[in-house]
């Protein structure tokens, strides 16, 4: 009877681990828990020179064990390497150059929130002290280590401010960004970092235009958050902001401060489509005085309008002097509200006014609706606000008492509003005209610059004279 090659696996696996245990029962029974411990060189210079800047410790461990390997100076002063770290059984090499755990001297001051991580001891003759324990039993070896020549600076950070303790990352122009600035006082690496509670990290860049490598002097990061790229930040909650600057002997110092992440989130929009076969209603409608508007005075807002029957002709014709209106739908289909600013739906433009005309200036991270014609001199010159006053929320700035409107995050909007046309171009005419989102000074997205485009025909009124 054969048996089964799985089995005949199995019983050979069993057999190894049996004569593994037994091995090391038998064969070791009395073996030192710390076989071997030295460090190839016993005196080093660590200054970064390149000549006997580093050495190396090896030692072996018999048995599983926690290890600590502690330095004592010639005054009692000791210095931590490694400490109650725990190790398997097998042979170690570990690179020395005399960067211990940081501390700090009797005659030093530092602010709080400065911390040394790793620091280089000071010349001197040393006893190093590798113990090892398991289950009771504990080792020891030591030996002699010179250190000279290693008096070196610590790479500190004299600056370390936070623009501000809270920043809402959402590209709506308020309080996107967070400005850290930074003084080193030597040549070092400096690197700062976003962490979370987790301690994941989210790199902070440089400031292009500040952006230095490794020397000495003023360091100043900005964060966004990732959202300038794409990416949806970190989830609201409170991080901690690190800065580590380490220099070439390997010496660590870190610096931490904190911020809160509020109202985060990748802003995304649309026009969304409509229920009948326009994704833009264009119409026209009558002109009235009581609709104009400029810097002096605001006209009368034109009434939501309605649909018409028939929407789908591919030309519409407008009188001379008349209005044509347009009807949408703004999505927005992101997890943060979208701030936005006048004028309001329903406003009327004159043909040659454009929104500052109406004391709408543009306004960095602000969304808005805008109307485009063949023959506009500029982009998107009539602008609207992506919602009614019943659609959107306030939020005060704590920081400065403004109030800025926003439409909520997966919340639909309907926006309208026109234009008188007045100016008669017969070499374009008709003209398309069509409708954009705009996210002022951030972008429009392919998606949503050009938006139910329609051709309109202006038409002078019955009986008048022409040219």
């Amino acid at each position: 009877m054969r048996f089964p090659i799985w089995l005949t696996i199995v019983a050979a696996l069993v057999g190894l681990a049996l004569v593994y245990v037994l091995g090391t029962i038998v064969i070791k029974p009395n073996a030192p828990l710390i076989m071997r411990a030295s460090f190839d060189d016993e005196r080093i210079t660590p200054n970064a020179d390149g000549d006997s800047d580093i050495t190396t410790f090896r030692y072996e461990l018999s048995r599983s064990a926690i290890i600590s390997l502690i330095f004592t100076r010639e005054d009692g002063r000791e210095f931590i390497f490694r400490q109650n770290q725990s190790r398997s059984p097998r042979d170690y090499s570990v690179l020395f150059s005399g960067v211990v755990d940081g501390y700090i001297n009797a005659d030093e001051t530092f602010s709080d929130d400065v911390v040394i991580e790793r620091r280089l001891m000071p010349d001197g003759v040393y006893t190093w002290r590798l113990t090892a324990a398991n289950d009771g039993e504990q080792e020891e070896a030591n030996g002699t280590l010179i250190i000279e020549d290693a008096d070196s600076p610590l790479p500190l950070i004299s600056t370390f401010t936070v623009g501000s303790r809270e920043f809402t990352p959402n590209q709506d122009g308020i309080s996107d960004r967070v400005v850290i600035n930074v003084y080193l006082e030597k040549e070092a690496n400096l690197n700062a970092f976003l962490v979370t509670e987790d301690g994941d990290r989210f790199p902070i860049a440089q400031r292009e235009e500040w952006s230095r490598d490794g020397e000495a002097g003023r360091y100043t990061f900005d964060y966004e958050g990732g959202v300038d790229l794409g990416q949806d930040p970190p989830p609201d909650g409170d991080y901690a902001i690190v800065v580590i600057a380490q220099d070439d002997e390997g010496q660590r110092v870190r610096r931490e401060s904190r911020l809160a992440i509020r109202m985060g989130g990748k802003p995304r929009a649309e026009i969304a489509p409509q229920a009948i076969d326009a994704d833009v209603l264009f119409m026209p409608i009558a002109y009235d005085d009581r609709y104009y508007g400029d810097l002096d005075s605001t006209g009368a807002l034109l009434a939501l309008p309605q649909y018409p029957e028939a929407v789908r002709a591919s030309v519409v014709t407008v009188p001379l002097g008349d209005m044509l209106v347009f009807r949408l739908t703004i999505n927005n289909y992101s997890d943060v509200p979208l701030r936005t600013t006048s004028p309001m739906p329903g406003t009327v433009y004159e043909q040659n006014q454009n929104a500052a005309s109406l004391g709408a200036l543009e306004e960095p991270g602000a969304w808005r609706v805008g109307i485009q014609c063949a023959t506009s001199i500029a982009s998107f010159p009539y602008r609207w606000a992506i919602g009614s006053d019943d659609d959107l929320v306030t939020i005060v700035d704590e920081d400065t008492g403004r109030e800025f409107q926003y439409l909520p995050p997966q919340t639909q909007a309907v926006v309208w509003g026109a234009i008188r046309m007045t100016d008669l171009n017969e070499a374009a005419n008709p003209q398309t005209c069509w409708a954009g989102l705009i996210h002022e000074q951030v972008g429009i997205g392919v998606e949503n610059a050009f938006v139910g485009a329609r051709d309109i025909q202006l038409a002078t009124p019955y009986g008048a004279d022409e040219d």
